[in-house]
């Protein structure tokens, strides 16, 4: 018996996703441009006017690019975002031109802001009409800030009048919203039908939307009644109606909710994805976890910059962009520094007798600021997970100052024991000890407060946190120490 053809073919061998390949990709997208410039630096050293140079580093260039769109076309659309992320504007903009058509749509989804902005730049207008002609209308509406107006308005022209409805809806939402990351791809079925039908109504289908874990139920005015697993829907008997295995307790987002609320709804209780609904019940659209992925990484990403006073940059960005976007903060730190440096001076009197003390003052300065870098650091977590409320702030800020001083107390021993080995005085080893334990007790009181009054105001806990500790830990802590120096020693 002859096999088919079917059988004869080789099974197709799974291609293996690690993020290592990215950066092996990376690596060998810059070694192919090294070598390109080496390539052009050596022609443009030949004499003016050698047509054969030219036509070699022509023929070279066509090389290197052919081999690196061989490269290219053989990555996920993300890992060509790393590696556009990684490089040099220039080199990027190289690169970008390279990229296949087919995956512009779903690279400029992948990229960081910062990117896509250039990557836009480097597209005319049919380009960028082609690229995004084909995008659904909650990406269009990721994307729609930074595209030309003329180029929105063009691909609204494409869209049927539920799609341009829903581009619009999503464009009216806040940015940090969960309007603003819903999507409106999803499957709905009425109560009364039963199973059989359900699924014959998906075998119809050419594929479920992403991360369909769930369908919803509506009535005939779209109003959300329950949700029905897929899981119950497949091992269900066919003749069951809908509303006998529905599940009528669930979760449900409005779209004016904060993301990052939504985030932690989704960490709490495990889900996959959730309806939103509006004020009047109907179900607009639903969040995945592939969104509330993206809204966590980028939460991280800011709190981390935050805490340094930074905002997202290119790190390829010209230095006058990197000055603007870094100067403030440390121009700030510059003159918390010069307080810590004044306080400091006030006491050269008592430095100068006992100059020991000069080199155990940064001791205090620095466990202060590291304890209350620790207290921070668990205040800005809880602030993002929503634990921190008007009914337990107060015993939030006296538990960490009885463990601040409970730690403070251990290790100032420890502290006082290493200025007495040094020292060989009993009084300096003593005034460490209680120098230490007030400056962890500021640390922590600064640590405490500082998030909690921005976020009272509506500002971000996290932003130049880490800047006004180090200045209070400093000043505050030269100024016990060499206070307490000054009051006992001399």
């Amino acid at each position: 018996m002859t096999q088919s053809a079917a059988a004869q073919k080789p099974p197709a061998t799974p291609r293996r996703l690690d993020p290592e390949d990215a950066q092996h990709a990376l690596a060998e997208v810059q070694e192919r441009l090294r070598r390109q410039q080496l390539v052009s630096d050596l022609v443009h050293r030949q004499e003016e006017g050698d047509d054969k140079a030219s036509l070699v580093e022509d023929l070279v260039q066509r090389q290197h690019e052919a081999e690196l769109k061989q490269l290219l076309d053989g990555l996920h659309p993300a890992d060509i975002a790393f590696i556009l992320e990684s490089l040099p504007k220039d080199e990027r903009q190289a690169i970008w031109k390279l990229v296949s058509p087919e995956h512009d749509a779903d690279v400029l989804l992948e990229v960081e802001d910062w990117v896509r902005e250039s990557l836009i730049e480097a597209m005319d207008r049919q380009d960028l009409v082609a690229a995004t002609g084909n995008m659904d209308a909650d990406e269009l509406a990721d994307l729609a800030p930074d595209l030309p107006p003329d180029v929105v308005a063009e691909v609204q022209k494409g869209l049927t009048e539920e799609e341009r409805a829903q581009l619009l809806e999503a464009m009216g939402y806040p940015e940090d919203s969960v309007g603003a990351i819903m999507d409106f791809e999803m499957v709905r079925v009425r109560e009364d039908v039963t199973l059989e039908v359900v699924l014959r109504y998906l075998r119809r289908l050419h594929e479920l939307p992403d991360h369909t874990d769930q369908i919803f139920v509506v009535d005939r005015q779209d109003k959300l009644q329950g949700i029905l697993p897929l899981s119950r829907l497949l091992v269900s008997e066919p003749e069951t109606e809908v509303r006998a295995v529905m599940n009528s307790d669930f979760l449900t987002l409005n779209p004016l909710d904060s993301d990052a609320d939504a985030a932690g709804a989704f960490e709490r209780y495990d889900l996959v994805s959730a309806p939103v609904i509006d004020d009047q019940g109907r179900l607009i659209g639903r969040v995945t976890i592939a969104d509330v992925v993206d809204v966590m990484r980028e939460d991280s990403q800011e709190q981390a910059l935050s805490r340094a006073g930074l905002q997202e940059e290119d790190i390829f960005a010209p230095v006058t962009t990197a000055l603007r976007n870094r100067a403030p903060w440390l121009l700030f730190n510059l003159c918390t520094a010069a307080t810590a440096s004044f306080v400091a001076s006030q006491f050269e009197s008592t430095v100068s007798h006992i100059v020991i003390l000069a080199f155990l003052m940064s001791i205090v300065a620095g466990i202060g600021g590291n304890s209350g870098n620790q207290t921070m650091t668990l205040i800005i977590r809880a602030l993002a997970m929503g634990r921190i409320t008007g009914r337990n702030i107060w015993q939030l800020i006296k538990r960490e100052l009885f463990v601040t001083l409970m730690v403070g107390l251990c290790g100032s021993v420890g502290a006082a024991l290493f200025a007495w080995a040094i020292s060989d005085s009993i009084s300096i080893a003593l005034v460490m000890m209680a120098a230490m334990v007030c400056n962890m007790l500021v640390g922590a009181s600064v640590g405490v407060l500082v998030p909690m009054v921005r976020a009272r105001f509506g500002k971000d806990p996290a932003m130049g946190s880490s800047v006004l500790l180090t200045f209070a830990t400093d000043s505050l802590g030269f100024f016990i120490f060499l206070g307490l120096a000054t009051l006992f020693l001399l």
